[in-house]
Parts: C-alpha cells; sequence; structure tokens
C-alpha cells in the first residue's frame, strides 16, 4: 500500500507541470503582442518597460509576447492576438505585405495602442498617421510639467487626480488627422517651458492653451489609443502611469470600460 501511494504521489508530481501552462493560459483574458524597433533615443527605456508590462500581464491575467521581427506582421501570427502595441516603434521598417497585414488586423476589430514615439511618423503613411491620430512635431528638453485629466471615463484615465504632475518630454503635434479623436489629457504649458530646446532661439515647441497628450479613437473597424508619455526608464516603474497603459490595453483590446 506504501508503494503505491508512493507512485501514486510521483505520477502526480509529474502531471503538475504539465497542466500548468493550460491552466496559465486558460486565466489570460486577451493576447498582446508588442513591438519594438529599438532607435538610438529609446533602447536605453525599452528592457525596462518590457519588464514591467510582462509583470502587468501577470498581474491582470492577459497573455503578452514581445517581438521585434518584422515578419511577425503576417495574417496566421496576428491572428492569435486582440490588441498590438507599438513600444517606440512606428510601420517604418514593415514592407508593403505587413503592412496590409497590420491593416486586416485592425478592420477585422483589432485593437492597437501607440506609447511615446509610436507618433514619430510623419514619413509613414497616411492609414498610420491616421491610427494614431496626430503626428508628432517636435519636442523640448524633459521637464517636469501639470497635466490635466479631460475625461476620467476612460480606464486609462479614471484612476488619475484632476491634475498630474509628470516629468517626460513633453512631444508637440499636427492637428487632427481624424474628426474621432477624444483627447483624455493636456499638458500645461505653463508649468513648463516649450522653448528650452538645448540653446535653439529658433525651436519653438508649444501648442498653446491647448496641448493634448493622449487620446483614443474607432478607427477602420479597430480601436485605438495613444499616449505621449513614457520617454523615460523611469516612468515604467511609476504605479499611476502603468494603470494608465494598462487602461489603454484593456480599452483597445475589449472595447469595455468607458463609463458615459
Amino acid at each position: 500500500m506504501k508503494n503505491s501511494i508512493l507512485t501514486l504521489g510521483f505520477i502526480f508530481s509529474c502531471m503538475v507541470p504539465a497542466l500548468l501552462p493550460a491552466q496559465n493560459q486558460s486565466r489570460e483574458q486577451f493576447q498582446v503582442l508588442v513591438y519594438t524597433s529599438p532607435d538610438q533615443w529609446h533602447n536605453v527605456t525599452e528592457p525596462t518597460a518590457i519588464t514591467e508590462l510582462r509583470k502587468m500581464a501577470e498581474q491582470n491575467a492577459f497573455g503578452i509576447k514581445v517581438t521585434q521581427v518584422n515578419t511577425d506582421f503576417n495574417d496566421v501570427y496576428l491572428a492569435g492576438f486582440d490588441v498590438l502595441v507599438f513600444l517606440h516603434s512606428t510601420t517604418r521598417d514593415l514592407n508593403d505585405d505587413q503592412l496590409e497585414c497590420f491593416k486586416k488586423f485592425i478592420r477585422n476589430g483589432g485593437g492597437f495602442v501607440g506609447i511615446h514615439a509610436a507618433s514619430a511618423c510623419k514619413n509613414e503613411g497616411l492609414w498610420y498617421r491616421e491610427l494614431i491620430g496626430r503626428t508628432f512635431t517636435d519636442h523640448p528638453e524633459e521637464q517636469t510639467g501639470v497635466m490635466e485629466v479631460i475625461d476620467k471615463n476612460h480606464p486609462a484615465t479614471m484612476h488619475l487626480p484632476d491634475r498630474w504632475v509628470w516629468t517626460d518630454e513633453w512631444y508637440s503635434f499636427t492637428e487632427p488627422l481624424t474628426g474621432g479623436l477624444n483627447v483624455l489629457l493636456t499638458v500645461d504649458e505653463s508649468t513648463y517651458d516649450p522653448d528650452r530646446t538645448w540653446g535653439d532661439a529658433n525651436r519653438h515647441t508649444g501648442m498653446g492653451e491647448f496641448h493634448p497628450v493622449a487620446w483614443y479613437q474607432e478607427y477602420d473597424g479597430g480601436r485605438s489609443f495613444y499616449t505621449a508619455l513614457g520617454h523615460l526608464s523611469q516612468s515604467y516603474k511609476d504605479p499611476w502611469f502603468l494603470k494608465h497603459i494598462y487602461g489603454g490595453i484593456f480599452w483597445a483590446a475589449t472595447g469595455l470600460g468607458i463609463s458615459r
């Protein structure tokens, strides 16, 4: 009898590891693909960001994969995901076929989240620029400023105070490229110096009284969320910022969470 019990215990112990992946997969609400395309300005940020996004996935029960491989932009692979996160990346490295697969993903109801340099896309095609909603034009030196929450009904902002002190590169943008942008956050230019630009007196980065830095929209059959925040590595250690990002991911993946 004792030997039988030991044998059963051994068999069960061997079965448990095999069961764990299925159990973990079953608890994942949705699947996220994070795409990075490293550049000289954001290489230092991406390792910290990726580490914290993976922790976020574990904490919030969603699946996550990270890629720098543009050939992953094919119909078969993208079909396994609910939302694509462009972490400081754009479509600059995608060929025409890969871009078409990306478009099809969005048109089939997929979600998109752009973080910070995802809007540095003035040389990209119109479709991607419209997916982002505005195009980056310039920024001053990193500074502390005060943001104002314009809309607290979205999961990306409902946890934030009305005014939020933050340090970042304050991107400025073109006018909206679509008619459906819903602004979530603005930055108050009176709380930082838009003309503090490495001593260049001819460089002016301000947008004036209305300076949006985060927004969302429904676009071409899918959902798009963008935040200009996140240039600094330290940002990805901040609980409020991580909740801001997760709120964008959650909405883009599911379409849920907006209160009216």
